[in-house]
């Protein structure tokens, strides 16, 4: 196996140039989705549209072989706005390309394009799924489009998915069994006290100082209930209260993040912050609420796909080349939800050293197009792997 040599990779760096320069947000990828379905309609593929309203995906069928796998590209953009000058930047205020989904896109468009035109050659027995997901970032596009009837449309045995990685050297490429990255649960907690005037304290029940006190108590739930060698993270991003500077307000509300790799550690943590809420409240004779908001579930990857990819990824690679023992992040990913629904494997794809603030959700973040032919090549080997009539094979 070798990098393949794609005679239209700086089509592909233009095209996701284009797409970085028209970013859209979270189920309002219509441009983005146009874009993709006449892309896959030029490389002979059929198309189907609608999942998830703008969620496409591109359908190769060869040989007579019933076995078909899932690639995924998610297509959305961040609420975010860029602070870069170049040629490219971002046309929509307030929106930007910062997690390298145009990237993402682009190397999917191109695998498609290079599966397309060589797949007699590649001798690939089944169908490959090109999944073009929308609404990543937060919303859950994934889920929908399960919902609409993904996987009852297109069958498929496994399904994967890569995400470019900062801080990981170009050429490389992090691919871990297991836990990969984590699930995300919001919270909401509400203090109500007694309010009152700033300089007579003594009459109400200060709901900042509860709130302070709260925001202080939450970061031992960690260091002192999880199990030193499990992993959790419980983060508090906002307390909004008080509207004047002689006033103390009768509400506070708090709310943050927790992060996590195991329901049971989930469960822990939440009966801790509900243990904690409790015992504050008691304490400075207030009244505290908590709810909780489960996003998005831990991203597992499968034990035998994981093998397979680390082994793709080797022979193209470099064994050197090929890390398999990082840490899961404990940002989350919506390509959850697919793996709960079929085994396969989530990889991280080195963008380089990310300085210059080009990391993941940065106003100065820019996908690197030395990734298109990794990336390509990556999926092409795959997916000649796992229809084609070559494998990986036992030897690294």
């Amino acid at each position: 196996m070798s990098i393949l040599s794609i005679p239209f990779v700086e089509e592909l760096a233009a095209l996701r140039r284009d797409i970085h320069a028209h970013p859209e947000l979270a189920f309002t990828e219509f441009r983005t989705a146009d874009l993709v379905a006449r892309e896959l309609e030029r490389y002979g593929l059929e198309v189907d549209r609608g999942l998830a309203s703008t969620g496409v995906v591109g359908i190769l069928r060869n040989g007579r072989g019933r076995r078909g796998i899932g690639l995924r590209a998610d297509m959305d953009a961040l609420p975010l706005h860029e602070k870069n000058d170049f040629p490219h930047r971002s046309r929509h205020s307030g929106q930007m390309h910062a997690c390298g989904h145009d990237g993402h896109t682009a190397i999917l468009l191109g695998a498609a394009r290079y599966l397309a035109a060589h797949r007699d050659e590649l001798a690939i027995d089944g169908s490959v799924y090109f999944i073009f997901q929308p609404a990543e970032e937060s919303e859950g596009g994934a889920a929908v489009m399960i919902e609409d009837g993904l996987f009852d449309r297109f069958p498929m045995t496994a399904v994967f998915g890569l995400h470019n990685w900062p801080g990981l050297p170009v050429g490389q490429l992090a691919v871990m069994p297991g836990p990969v990255m984590a699930g995300t649960c919001a919270f909401e907690i509400t203090v109500r006290g007694h309010g009152c005037h700033a300089a007579m304290p003594q009459q109400g029940v200060d709901t900042l100082v509860v709130a302070s006190q709260l925001t202080l108590a939450l970061q031992t739930v960690v260091a002192r209930n999880v199990h030193p060698c499990e992993s959790a993270v419980v983060s508090v991003t906002q307390i909004h209260g008080g509207e004047a500077w002689n006033i103390i307000p009768d509400d506070a509300v708090l709310r943050g993040t927790i992060r996590s790799f195991k329901p049971e550690v989930q469960e822990l943590v939440e009966r801790a912050i509900e243990r904690i809420c409790s015992g504050v409240a008691s304490a400075f004779a207030a009244q505290i609420s908590v709810h909780f908001d489960h996003r998005y579930p831990p991203t597992v990857n499968s034990q035998a796909e994981s093998e397979l990819c680390r082994r793709v990824a080797t022979r193209l690679l470099g064994a050197d080349n090929v890390r398999t023992s990082e840490l899961p992040s404990m940002g989350a990913e919506d390509f959850a939800y697919m793996l709960r629904e079929k085994p396969g494997c989530y990889v991280w794809l080195g963008n380089g050293p990310g300085t210059g603030g080009c990391t993941l959700h940065n106003p100065h973040y820019d996908f690197n197009d030395e990734l298109l032919p990794l990336g390509v090549s990556y999926w092409v080997r795959l997916a000649e792997c796992v229809l084609g009539e070559s494998s990986p094979g036992d030897d690294d």
